[in-house]
């Protein structure tokens, strides 16, 4: 296959990759997605992750289908590869992408769950020795059955734990002690005794060729007489520096030479020859040993290299999960509803946040009404309407992704695309444009859509919108998507299609600190209603200026001065 027959490899990254890699290796990191195998390569990690994403889950990213609900997809993945046990873990989880089979996506949570259970099954003491394990792991063979052999002294052997105990650990301890005395493409320094004396002796000999005169300077010195007496000061002197047996010295002298220096010189080559070939001839013997007790290990050691790295990864999720108080989501053929669903991006931050049951189309989640396909969801401003939106496009995602969601129960049915689409407060043709290019032809392909439209009316006049959104909610019934459109539009949408409802988030006061106290969990079958008295009241409460609270207080006779007074009395028993 050609480099450039993958998303996102054009002839500059190709080449890049050619030389760098080779195609075949190339062909087999992206394969593999291999995300250190690219970067070491030169690319940036981002497009790393691109390609591979398109490489290894091309189909899955189409679920994404618009730009907010690929950054909810991005910045999900950046929280879990966050937890990551190792670099490769946090690269691997980058590259998930949405499945569009429910046995795929089945496959995944199983694997998932089982290492979340065995992560709860283990103490803090040995989460910490599991964790330690990892340490020096950076992916090579030999880090890999480290990593396996300080894994099977933990003493976890269950659940995903079972492929690393399972591991001959005879093996991998011959395998560990073979592959720490290779390095790259020879032996390392202190794997033999003769060969660490060989190379030694080696550099001495290389110290003195290349210094020549001063060796004959040394032995010239002394008291020498004739040319055996120099031979022989010869010998004794570089055996002395070099370590070497004064015999294999004098037996690599030269026979003949003009003088001297000449024979030193002569002799000092001699001698390097000699000695580079003992070298060479005995790492040869000790590498061949080496790689024998490698390849007789050959299968614990690929056993490790892969289980070590899946578990890896399954650690790093299960680590997620735990953190984040994640569930395993059931599968539904036609219905989305979550019960205590929580976001993921506010449990990031400080505060509580308030769990929330939802649900659309067929499900057994208790409370939300069945059978409805679409909601419309209405409610006071800073009513949660927004975020609620976003946590079911999470709950959507790492369902998808074969991951475990962020409610006390969910039943989702799988998508072939996923709508996820913001408040946008630009008011042209152009984004009007825009944003029906994006939402409408997921709609109109033959495939399962979930919709998620956060106020419509944003992007243009609101007769328009109300008439547009009408619309599109019926578009969503007619094709047989699931869908939630919030607006503050409700009443301009009658009559609703028999699959429809409306539903709504109600502000209930003011705190002492004039923050809005809402009730986030939506009542079904009931328009909210938007709370501008609390509004005007919190800035009557607020103002010190006399002008301006009149001003104010105008306003609280318009939208309603009982409502506006009902609201400071009890803001003010609250303070």
């Amino acid at each position: 296959m050609r480099l450039e027959d993958y998303w996102g490899v054009g002839p500059k990254t190709s080449d890049l990759l050619e030389a760098e890699l080779g195609v075949e290796r190339a062909v087999r990191a992206i394969e593999a997605s291999d995300v250190r195998a690219l970067t070491n390569a030169g690319l940036t990690r981002g497009r790393a992750t691109r390609i591979l994403r398109q490489a290894n889950g091309g189909e899955g990213m189409e679920v994404l289908a618009t730009r907010d609900t690929r950054s909810v997809y991005k910045t999900l993945l950046d929280l879990a590869s966050d937890r990551a046990v190792t670099p490769d873990a946090g690269d691997r989880i980058r590259v998930m992408t949405p499945v569009r089979s429910r046995a795929e996506a089945d496959e995944r949570l199983n694997s998932v769950m089982e290492a979340v259970e065995s992560w709860h099954g283990l103490d803090d003491a040995t989460r910490e020795s599991v964790l330690a394990a990892y340490e020096e792991y950076d992916g090579s063979e030999r880090t890999a059955v480290e990593t396996a052999l300080a894994l099977q002294a933990t003493g976890a052997t269950d659940g995903a734990f079972a492929p690393i105990a399972d591991i001959d650990a005879d093996a991998l301890d011959a395998a560990v002690g073979a592959l720490g005395k290779l390095d790259g493409d020879g032996v390392a320094e202190g794997a033999d005794a003769e060969l660490d004396r060989l190379r030694n002796a080696l550099e001495g000999v290389e110290r003195l060729e290349s210094g020549a005169l001063d060796v004959l300077e040394s032995v010239q010195s002394g008291d020498v007489r004739g040319p055996e007496e120099f031979r022989e000061s010869y010998v004794e002197y570089v055996s002395r520096e070099t370590d070497i047996e004064p015999q294999r010295v004098r037996d690599a002298t030269v026979g003949e030479a003009t003088d001297a220096t000449d024979f030193v010189g002569g002799s000092l080559r001699e001698l390097l020859a000699e000695q580079r070939a003992a070298v060479e001839e005995r790492e040869a013997r000790v590498s061949e040993e080496l790689e024998t007790r490698i390849e007789e290990a050959r299968d614990a050691i690929d056993a490790s290299v892969s289980a070590v790295s899946d578990l890896a990864v399954s650690l790093s999720l299960a680590r997620f999960a735990d953190e984040f108080d994640l569930a395993r989501p059931e599968f539904v053929e036609q219905g989305f509803a979550v019960e205590g669903s929580r976001n993921l991006f506010l449990a990031t931050g400080s505060g509580d946040v308030q769990p929330v049951t939802y649900g659309v189309g067929d499900h057994a989640v208790a409370g939300p009404p069945k059978g409805d396909r679409v909601t419309v969801l209405t409610g006071a401003n800073s009513g949660g309407k927004t975020t609620l939106l976003e946590t079911l496009c999470q709950v959507a995602l790492l369902a998808q992704m074969g991951l475990p969601v962020p409610a006390e129960r969910a039943q989702v049915s799988v998508s072939d695309a996923i709508v996820f689409h913001r408040r946008h407060a630009s008011f042209n043709a152009g984004v009007l444009e825009s944003t029906l290019r994006s939402i409408v032809p997921p709609l109109t392909d033959d495939g399962r859509t979930l919709m998620l439209v956060d106020e419509f009316e944003a992007i243009t006049e609101p007769g328009s919108a109300a008439n547009l959104l009408h619309g599109l909610v019926g578009l969503t019934v007619d094709r047989g998507a699931l869908g939630v459109f919030v607006t503050h539009l409700a009443d301009d949408l009658n009559p609703l299609p028999q699959q429809a409802r409306k539903d709504g988030i109600f502000a209930e006061g003011l705190n002492e600190d004039l923050d809005l106290l809402v009730d986030y969990q939506p009542r079904f079958d009931t328009v909210g209603k938007s709370t501008p008295e609390f509004i005007v009241s919190r800035l009557i409460a607020s103002s010190n200026d006399r002008a301006e609270r009149a001003g104010y207080d105008v306003l609280g006779r318009a939208v309603g001065e009982a409502l506006v007074q009902e609201t400071l009395d009890s803001w003010a028993e609250a303070e």
